[in-house]
């Protein structure tokens, strides 16, 4: 087991969030899931918490109510490949009421914020000619999506 575990609050949906994640990445993997017994105050059944795991990192869902909401100040960075792993990505986590973001962040349907980005645009932004990086840093802050054809012709001028 990992040291570090991203734990996630939910209201009442972890469940649905926690088999929602797992259809969307290929290596994923509920481990647990912890119901509420019968004789226990409560529903019967009833999720409390669970355990899963995404491209090898280990998260913990917990519905503990109301009182808290995700929010920017922490995100799931993904590091992508290509531009299909992308806009499959993309398509996935804001299907349902998720929502786009700028540069390359999103939101889900939960509210969960997410940094879909490709490997490429760290490439561009540290590109050894100053000029071409700030060219891609530019086409960038432009994007919500973030396009890798159009980072690549901003860093070549075009």
């Amino acid at each position: 087991m990992q040291k570090i575990t991203t734990f996630l609050w939910f209201n009442d949906n972890a469940e649905e969030a926690m088999n929602f994640y797992v259809s969307v990445f290929k290596n994923a993997k509920i481990h647990n899931v912890s119901r509420l017994p019968e004789g226990v105050p409560g529903q019967p059944g009833r999720v409390t918490m669970g355990s899963f795991e995404l491209e090898g990192h280990q998260y913990m869902a917990l519905n503990g109510g109301p009182q808290f909401k995700f929010n920017e100040a922490i995100s799931q960075y993904v590091s992508c490949e290509s531009q299909a792993e992308v806009d499959d990505l993309w398509a996935k986590l804001t299907a349902d009421g998720g929502a786009e973001s700028q540069c390359g962040w999103l939101k889900d349907k939960f509210g969960l914020s997410w940094q879909i980005i490709p490997t490429a645009l760290s490439r561009l932004l540290g590109d050894r000619d100053p000029a071409r990086a700030q060219r891609a840093l530019q086409a960038m802050l432009k994007m919500k999506k973030i396009d890798i054809a159009k980072l690549e012709a901003a860093a070549d001028g075009g």
